[in-house]
């Protein structure tokens, strides 16, 4: 189970004084760029079930890695995001492959999450989705890993603030604090950027 703390920022200029005021614990940042499948009659979305594949380097010319991942019965409330989440690590090039022909990912024999795919969810066949590029600034900083995240889709661009964390509602009011003594304004996340890019509209 996957547990993260989700607040959202109103503008680039609360993402700017955000990432200004953590510099000083700045540990990386990476380039993701994320595409989704679903099965060919809609087995994965309507079981509330999200799969990707996310594209990873630290700059623009590193060679980047491949992450599959399967998300499932995500419920996000107050703040606070739970999910179930299988990850695994995949050949870049192959993924690329499979982003032109969704058929592949399904013949990948060496994956507990594409057998989980076919036996749990039914799916015989694949469709690409398309997806979104975020920019993720990393931060260690009172012992937390604070994730900022500038988000670009193709209808615009969000910024959200993420904390993985064994005490979310602890750690929601240290994250909380932090931003209200600062001046920067924040909500709480309502959906996943998944549902944002599906809904095709930024969030009001």
């Amino acid at each position: 189970m996957e547990v993260e703390v989700k607040v959202r920022l109103p503008d680039s200029a609360s993402h700017q004084k955000l990432s200004t005021l953590l510099s000083p614990f700045h540990t990386k940042t990476l380039l993701q760029e994320n595409v989704f499948f679903d099965g060919s009659d809609s087995q994965l979305s309507s079981n509330l079930a999200v799969l990707r594949l996310r594209f990873i380097t630290t700059t623009a010319t590193a060679p980047n890695h491949c992450v599959l991942s399967l998300k499932a019965k995500p419920v996000i409330s107050q703040g606070i995001s739970r999910a179930q989440e299988l990850e695994e690590p995949m050949d870049p090039t192959l993924g690329r492959a499979c982003i032109a022909e969704p058929w592949r990912l399904l013949s990948v024999t060496d994956s507990a999450i594409v057998e989980r795919v076919k036996r749990e969810f039914g799916v015989s066949g694949l469709v690409c989705l398309g997806g979104f590029r975020n920019v993720r600034s990393v931060y260690d900083w009172q012992g937390l890993k604070i994730e900022v995240d500038e988000t670009n889709f193709d209808f615009g661009t969000c910024y959200e603030v993420e904390c993985e964390t064994g005490d979310p509602e602890r750690d929601k009011k240290v994250i909380e604090r932090f931003l209200e003594d600062n001046g920067i304004g924040f909500e709480y996340s309502q959906v996943s950027k998944f549902a944002v890019f599906r809904s095709g509209k930024l969030p009001l």
